[in-house]
Order: C-alpha cells, then sequence, then structure tokens
C-alpha cells in the first residue's frame, strides 16, 4: 500500500488491521481509486457549513457510511457507484449551501437598504422644509417692499410662526432620525459581528475555524518576522474519535469535541492563545512568545488534565486522549511548510501509539513521549 494511502489510513483512525484465517492480523489494503475518494470526502467533511436542509451531523454520518464501505475488505461496492453516489449528494447538497448563503446574503442587504432609506427620508424632508421656509422668506420680502404696515405686520408674524414651527420640526425630527441612525447602526453592527463571527467560529464547539485559523498563522508568521519574537503551532487530534462515534453515538461525540474545546480554552486561556478546530477531530494552537520548550511545557499541563478527567454526559462516562505535533515557526519558511511540519509531528505521534506528543526540528523530528 502506497505510504500516502496508509498515512491517511491512520489519520482518519480506521483499523488497518483484521483477522486473517491462520488467527494473525494482515493489514487492510485499500486500492489507490478507494483512497482518493476517501481522501475527498476527508476533506469536504472538514469544511462543512451548518445549513437548514443539511445539518453537519446527518452529512458526516452520510460520509462515514460511504467511508466504511471503501475501507471494508469485504464491501463489493463499485468505486464508480460510490463516486456517482458521491457526486449525486455533492449537487444536491451545493444547491442548497448556495440558497442558505444567497439568503443569508439578501437578509443582511435588506438591513443595509432600510438604513439608506431611512436617511433619504430625511433627506427628502429637509428638502421640502426648506422650499416652505424659502416661499414664507419670499413673502416677508414681498411686504417689506409694499411699504403697507398690515401687510408687514401679517406677514412677519407668519414668518415667524411658521419659522419657529420649522425649527421645531427640525430639531424634533433631528433627534428621532439621530436616535433612529444610532439604532440602525447598533442593529448592523450586532449583524456585521454576528456574521464576522459565525464566520470566524466553529457552530460547535465556539472554537475559531479554519478559515480564522489559515489568517491567524499568517499574522503570527508576519509579526514573528518583524519582533523576532518565538511563536509554537501545536496541530492536535482526539485519539480513535471513530471509535468513540461507532461505539457511542454521534451524540457522545460532539460531546467529547465540545469538551475538548473546553479544557483547551481553559488550558491555554492567555489573551494571545489561540485554539481552533480545523477538522474533525482535529484542532490547532498558536501560542505567540512560545518557543518550544515553553509550548512543550503548557503541552504536559494540559495533556495532564485531559488524562484525568472523566467526562459524563447523560448516564455515559468516557475518557480519551490525545495527540500532538509540537513545531515552533522558522524564518522564511511558507505557512505551508510550517503546518507540513507540525502535521507530520502529530502524524508520528500517532504512528508511535498515540497520547503523546511530538516535537518536529528542522531536520528529523524529535520524538518526545508526554
Amino acid at each position: 500500500m502506497k505510504k500516502w494511502i496508509q498515512k491517511l489510513v491512520d489519520q482518519l483512525g480506521f483499523d488497518r488491521a483484521s483477522e486473517s484465517g491462520s488467527g494473525k492480523k494482515k493489514k487492510l489494503e485499500i486500492s489507490e481509486d478507494r483512497a482518493t475518494l476517501l481522501y475527498m470526502l476527508d476533506v469536504y467533511s472538514k469544511h462543512l457549513n451548518e445549513i437548514e436542509n443539511h445539518p453537519v451531523r446527518k452529512v458526516r454520518d452520510s460520509f462515514d457510511e460511504l467511508a466504511r464501505e471503501l475501507v471494508d475488505p469485504a464491501s463489493k461496492a463499485d468505486p464508480e457507484k460510490l463516486l456517482f453516489r458521491a457526486r449525486q449528494f455533492f449537487s444536491a447538497y451545493r444547491i442548497d449551501e448556495y440558497t442558505y448563503v444567497r439568503k443569508t446574503f439578501e437578509d443582511f442587504k435588506s438591513i443595509l437598504w432600510d438604513f439608506v432609506e431611512q436617511l433619504a427620508d430625511d433627506s427628502r424632508f429637509e428638502q421640502v422644509a426648506d422650499k416652505e421656509v424659502k416661499s414664507s422668506l419670499k413673502d416677508l420680502r414681498e411686504a417689506v417692499e409694499s411699504e403697507s404696515i398690515d401687510i408687514l405686520r401679517t406677514k412677519s408674524r407668519e414668518f415667524i410662526d411658521s419659522y419657529i414651527e420649522y425649527t421645531s420640526k427640525r430639531d424634533e425630527r433631528r433627534i428621532r432620525r439621530m436616535n433612529s441612525i444610532k439604532k440602525n447602526l447598533d442593529s448592523v453592527k450586532k449583524k456585521l459581528v454576528e456574521a464576522d463571527r459565525s464566520m470566524r467560529t466553529d457552530h460547535l464547539t465556539g472554537a475559531y475555524n479554519r478559515l480564522s485559523f489559515d489568517e491567524h498563522v499568517k499574522q503570527q508568521m508576519s509579526l514573528s518576522d518583524v519582533a523576532g519574537l518565538p511563536v509554537t503551532l501545536c496541530m492536535m487530534d482526539i485519539d480513535f474519535f471513530k471509535k468513540i462515534n461507532d461505539t457511542h453515538g454521534h451524540d457522545i461525540g460532539d460531546f467529547v469535541l465540545k469538551e475538548c474545546v473546553r479544557i483547551l480554552h481553559e488550558c491555554y486561556g492567555k489573551e494571545t492563545d489561540f485554539v481552533a478546530r480545523i477538522g474533525g477531530e482535529e484542532f490547532a494552537v498558536i501560542l505567540q512568545d512560545h518557543d518550544v520548550q515553553k509550548s512543550v511545557e503548557r503541552a504536559g499541563l494540559a495533556f495532564e488534565r485531559i488524562r484525568k478527567e472523566v467526562f459524563v454526559h447523560a448516564s455515559t462516562e468516557i475518557r480519551f486522549t490525545v495527540s500532538m505535533g509540537i513545531a515552533q515557526y522558522e524564518l522564511n519558511e511558507s505557512s505551508d511548510q510550517w503546518i507540513k511540519r507540525a502535521d507530520q509531528a502529530l502524524y508520528d505521534s500517532k504512528h508511535g501509539g498515540r497520547n503523546r506528543w511530538t516535537v518536529a526540528a528542522s531536520g528529523p523530528s524529535i520524538k518526545r513521549v508526554a
């Protein structure tokens, strides 16, 4: 089996060993066609949106079903038929995904349009009021030129009354307009904040998402280049997460993901610490002003906390462990190179027995068992 296929199967948590007729375990062989489909499902699963007709959990259930058929040695499913099923699903999903995004955009556009319309109404009122004042002022000017005391007295009173009424209405409307503008601005700001938070955070766990992670990686690289401060990336994966899902169901799986993030936020709670969920059960922690030694010390505390805790959901008790890869950013390396080093260190931790961390160096990785 090719190395990239073996690595993919290991990363997805599938057991590559099955019983043979002699009682010995043999490695599970997967064709390159099936592994390619499996890779496509895994990548798409990491970038799902929560939309009305396709909840993330339900979509992942469909992906898991396809994945099991792909890796099951007893499965006789034709890869072309599996691909056709996946193509049918993706076609329906993308239509609903586009509709969801479009509706969200239209809702937000409607808020801004209402705000613009109100400003336009205020502007039209001011124009009409200005015309009325100019007309009244014109009448007063004509009264002055007529040299008639009675006409002048009448027009003066009319002008004064109309001007007082105009200024009063103008001030009242200005107050109402400012209050309304403030209310609309607060509403728009709230929507923008909610939209930004929704775009940048994982809907299930509350951790930052992949989009935020990619942006933060580049920001920290730039900061490190300019200020010379060390920054470390910790890639983390829940061990045997698929077995947790298969044994206890997705409700428990979701609970484990949320509890994992809760602990990570408690262990990495500094203002400059960054915790993200970048895949199904894969997380990343970016530590500003941290070299490898300092990062390893904090990783040790996080590992100890996770190992000791018993997680209870309803009547079910769960224990789980994590594996981690740690890589300090090096000057002039690209973001892909940095992430790849951390990811390779994570793979080494999982391949070496899980429940441990591995520190990646410029040369061969230095393994440190937690």
